[in-house]
């Protein structure tokens, strides 16, 4: 199969479904002649044109607005947030109305529209291009919320949000943009959400994460199992809908779950993990469900030892789950 990047199995993803249904349109800050901050549209324009390809003012409750107003007269939108930290003033119509629609019309609409942004740290983007977003949309009934780690499901996943026939947040860590290689298939595949990947099997203790942190996860495990500590390592690939069946198979035969995650650790994604964990599979459990999370400050710092500080590695993974495992 191609090897591709994760920018560009997101761009083909964008490609080939815009190719196949011309409803779909792509809206967004520099989207067009551009190709976006990022270039994840890079071509799309050229291709597509003004209509299909639409450069948007810097108004992210527009952005969101518009979309909502497209699904409802038959459009398919693809709605790009240029940074995932500037989401906030799209949250009462992606939170209040998108969200909402399915339910406040006894399921007799839909809003089948998709917000992709880019999220996560590491990259030297300081304050306001960093940030972890994901357990805001998380916690709303209404939304799925889909974190790619490879570019295999990037793909896949994109395709499947694309073709949902309700809100999807999906969210891209600009790290892995051109940093994260692998096959991707040319063929019209879909990969479906609430199912999880476990990417490495092993008895001693289970290793959930999503997005960056699936390959410091993979990484660390690597490195504890020339010590002899063999960890399981699950990639959620959604945290909403959530596999809490794949979660819960692998604690309850290993004993013990670390959860990794980028986000601040008060009132993060993991919580929602370790509180599965704890009531589902207690009686299975070795050791205290836990979590390694990023530190609770607003987001990464601009210098680059407290970036360094803030972020976690996978040294800092391989650390816990040695903890864990000594227990």
């Amino acid at each position: 199969m191609p090897v591709r990047t994760f920018i560009e199995a997101i761009r083909e993803g964008l490609r080939d479904e815009m190719r196949r249904d011309e409803r779909i349109i792509v809206l967004g800050e520099d989207v067009g002649r551009k190709g976006g901050v990022f270039f994840a549209t890079d071509g799309l324009w050229a291709e597509f044109g003004d209509d299909r390809v639409i450069d948007t003012p810097l108004t992210e409750s527009m952005i969101a607005g518009v979309s909502i107003g497209a699904a409802a007269n038959g459009l398919l939108p693809v709605a790009e947030i240029q940074f995932a930290d500037f989401i906030f003033p799209a949250l009462n119509q992606i939170i209040q109305e998108a969200a909402r629609v399915r339910y406040r019309s006894n399921g007799t609409f839909g809003c089948p529209i998709t917000i992709r942004a880019p999220y996560g740290g590491g990259v030297h983007g300081a304050l306001y291009h960093s940030q972890s977003v994901e357990a805001f949309f998380a916690h709303v009934p209404g939304l799925k919320v889909v974190v790619p780690a490879t570019p295999y499901d990037a793909k896949g996943l994109l395709r499947t949000a694309i073709r949902d026939p309700d809100p999807v947040i999906f969210l891209e860590h600009k790290k892995m943009y051109r940093s994260v290689r692998g096959e991707v298939p040319d063929l019209d595949y879909a990969v479906p959400f609430g199912r999880a990947a476990i990417p490495r099997t092993g008895g001693r203790l289970t290793v959930v994460a999503y997005g960056l942190m699936v390959h410091y996860a993979l990484e660390a495990a690597a490195r504890v199992a020339e010590e002899g500590i063999e960890a399981e390592v699950i990639d959620l690939r959604t945290i909403r809908p959530l596999d809490g069946e794949t979660i819960l198979a692998s604690v309850r035969r290993t004993g013990k779950c670390l959860v990794v995650h980028e986000d601040n650790r008060f009132g993060g994604f993991g919580a929602e993990v370790a509180a599965l964990v704890a009531e589902e599979a207690f009686d299975y459990l070795d050791g205290p469900v836990t979590r390694l999370a990023g530190p609770d400050s607003p987001a990464s710092p601009n210098a680059l030892p407290l970036e360094d500080a803030f972020m976690l590695s996978p040294a800092k993974v391989a650390a816990a789950i040695r903890t864990l495992a000594a227990y």
